[in-house]
């Protein structure tokens, strides 16, 4: 008779419960790219390679956007092998499932009234990969920003999450999937009615009530140009030094965060609900030639990016809530047409295997010891300079340079 693996058993007893907003499991969001197309898929071995490296940061939670692609599968691969590789390995996924309204991404104008008709076999998808590895699956967020209104390709209304949302409870109910696996949305804080009125409705109320726990989003980087005022340097602030007009911005990027946080549970609470809120997505781009950049609201650098990444994890860590950072590496796909565009610079460490400023403490530590990204082993950006890194740094706008 085999004897039992009870390191197996105590892993599958381990739920997004116990995980979801504990310290001790870091939260990141992930995409394993390395290319400006997703033509090009991560390998098994990069992925691996990956894993690593993110263990060694504390990171045991990852969040993976859709299943369409052998991206996510073959990372469930990869862990699960890591797995059998070292009983001590531990990392688990907020598995993402890809919504979209009906025309989206096409050369027809979007309905966002009827959900396209791709989405129940990507919800079946993810349901699959949820039943193969229950061991690593823990939680699955239905759609990414997908109900937010400024998402004009691809929205859809909260009912046909919620639809989708009852569908993955009732899988649970009848023993299909695991009953600890968390379902949950992972949007904008607007969507769910931390902000605009308009986004206040029956079906929000009734998908409030469905899900697990909320996951929303949060970016003060993109509201230094949409919504600046909190941005701008005060009045009472003209004669500070330049580092600490950054310093207070960027404590003023952490209330701003904060306070939208605060919203979302508040409209939570209002309605009778009490369940917890965790940050599915928050991050600082380290460049940025567009709205965020040195002709812009000169908020996207490495060194403004590096004190939100801290201050971020202190306030969450201290307040249990899991932040699922955005993100782990930069990926050149998502803007590929503008190479300098922000979008491709949100990660902590870039294409070249280098740790930007946000984790130069964990290059000082050693932790990358032995570790490589590509064949590049984790060195500090800048050659751990700070003083260079500074000198690319801009202060943020006074009221008189930047339009309202």
């Amino acid at each position: 008779m085999q004897k039992p693996n009870n390191k197996t058993k105590t892993e599958k007893q381990l739920t997004a419960a116990d995980i979801l907003g504990n310290p001790k499991y870091l939260a990141i969001s992930y995409g394993g790219y390395r290319k400006n197309t997703r033509d090009i898929q991560p390998t098994i071995p990069e992925l691996k390679e990956d894993m690593k490296i993110l263990a060694v940061m504390g990171i045991k939670l990852l969040r993976t956007y859709n299943v369409q692609f052998e991206e996510v599968p073959n990372l469930l691969k990869a862990i699960s092998e890591l797995k059998d590789e070292d009983s001590s390995f531990e990392m688990y996924l907020m598995l993402g499932a890809w919504v979209d309204c009906k025309n989206a991404w096409t050369d027809l104008v979007p309905n966002h009234e009827i959900e396209s008709e791709h989405n129940a076999s990507e919800i079946d998808r993810a349901v699959a990969l949820a039943q193969q590895y229950p061991d690593i699956v823990k939680i699955i967020a239905v759609g990414n920003e997908a109900m937010v209104h400024w998402a004009t390709s691809y929205f859809v209304r909260p009912n046909v999450i919620l639809k989708w949302v009852n569908h993955l409870q009732n899988l649970k109910k009848i023993g299909e999937l695991p009953k600890e696996l968390w379902i949950t949305s992972s949007d904008d804080f607007s969507s769910w009615g931390g902000g605009d009125p308009a986004y206040h409705t029956e079906d929000l109320n009734d998908l409030i009530r469905a899900v697990d726990y909320i996951s929303m989003h949060t970016y003060p980087m993109h509201n230094s140009h949409y919504n600046p005022e909190f941005w701008i340097v005060p009045d009472n602030e003209a004669e500070l030094s330049d580092i600490d007009k950054i310093e207070s911005a960027m404590q003023r990027a952490l209330l701003f965060s904060q306070k939208q946080f605060d919203g979302v549970a508040n409209y939570m609470r209002h309605l009778g609900i009490n369940k917890p809120v965790h940050i599915g997505e928050t991050g600082w781009a380290t460049l940025s030639n567009e709205h965020y950049g040195a002709d812009g609201s000169k908020a996207a650098d490495e060194y403004k990016s590096g004190r939100y990444f801290q201050l971020m994890r202190e306030w969450t860590n201290y307040e249990r809530i899991s932040c699922f950072y955005f993100e782990a590496f930069d990926e050149p796909w998502k803007d590929a047409n503008n190479p300098l565009g922000s979008e491709n610079h949100f990660g902590l460490i870039n294409l070249k295997g280098e740790a930007k400023y946000a984790i130069w403490d964990l290059v000082d530590k050693g932790v990358f010891k032995g570790l490589t990204r590509d064949g590049n082993t984790i060195t500090k950006t800048y050659n751990g300079n700070e003083k260079e890194l500074l000198k690319e740094v801009h202060v943020p706008p006074k009221r008189e340079e930047i339009t309202i």
